[in-house]
C-alpha cells in the first residue's frame, strides 16, 4: 500500500476491529481504568513491532522456499490465544489485581501472535526495505497507542455504567471466550487455506 493517508485509514480500521489484543485492553480498562493500563501500551507496540519485522523480514523470505512456514504459525499462534484464554478464565477467580490474567507479558505475547500482524506484514505495509518502513512505524506506533486508549476507555465505560453486572472477573472470562474465537477463526482459515 502506497501513499501515507492510505495507509493511516487501513491501519485505523484494522486496529479498530475487535480482536485479541483489544479485547485485553478494554478488559484492563474496565478492570484497571485507563491511566493503570497504559503501561500495557508498551506490551502491544512491542508485540506488533516484533510481530510486523518477523512476518516481513523471516517469514517473508522463507515462505518463498518453505510455504508451509506460515502455515505452521498460524497453528502456534491459534494454540497461544487458547492457552491465554485458559489462562484468562482461571484468573477471573482471583480477586486480588496483581494475580489477574491481564499482565504486560501477556499483552505482549497476545498482541505478537495477533493475525493482524500478519494483514499488517504483508497488506497494509508498503513492500520496502527496512529504512524506508521506519516513517511507517513511527505512524503506526501513534495509531495503536490512540486505539488502545480508545479500547481501554471503553472497557472502563462499559464496567462503570454496569456496576454490579460487569465485574473485573466476568470482563476476563467474556476475554477468554473471545480469545478462543479468534483462534478457531483462525484454525479455520488456515485449514480452509490447505484445502482450497
Amino acid at each position: 500500500m502506497s501513499g501515507l493517508t492510505p495507509f493511516v485509514l487501513a491501519v485505523l480500521t484494522l486496529l479498530a476491529v475487535p480482536g485479541p489484543t483489544n479485547t485485553l485492553m478494554a478488559a484492563a480498562g474496565a478492570s484497571r481504568g485507563v491511566v493503570r493500563s497504559l503501561p500495557f501500551l508498551a506490551g502491544e507496540l512491542g508485540g506488533y513491532f516484533i510481530a510486523i519485522m518477523f512476518w516481513t523480514e523471516v517469514v517473508g523470505a522463507a515462505a518463498n522456499s518453505q510455504p508451509l512456514v506460515p502455515v505452521v504459525a498460524k497453528f502456534v499462534a491459534a494454540a497461544f490465544l487458547i492457552w491465554s484464554a485458559w489462562k484468562l478464565w482461571s484468573a477471573g477467580r482471583r480477586a486480588d489485581l496483581p494475580q489477574r490474567g491481564i499482565t504486560l507479558s501477556r499483552v505482549f505475547a497476545t498482541t505478537l501472535v495477533n493475525p493482524k500482524g500478519l494483514v499488517f506484514a504483508f497488506a497494509i505495509f508498503p513492500q520496502v526495505g527496512f529504512g524506508a518502513r521506519l516513517p511507517y512505524l513511527g505512524v503506526f506506533a501513534v495509531l495503536v497507542v490512540v486505539t488502545a486508549i480508545g479500547w481501554m476507555t471503553l472497557g472502563m465505560v462499559a464496567e462503570r455504567s454496569s456496576r454490579g453486572w460487569l465485574t473485573s472477573a466476568r470482563v476476563e472470562r467474556v476475554t477468554g471466550v473471545v480469545l478462543v474465537v479468534f483462534a478457531v477463526v483462525l484454525v479455520v482459515q488456515t485449514v480452509e487455506g490447505l484445502i482450497g
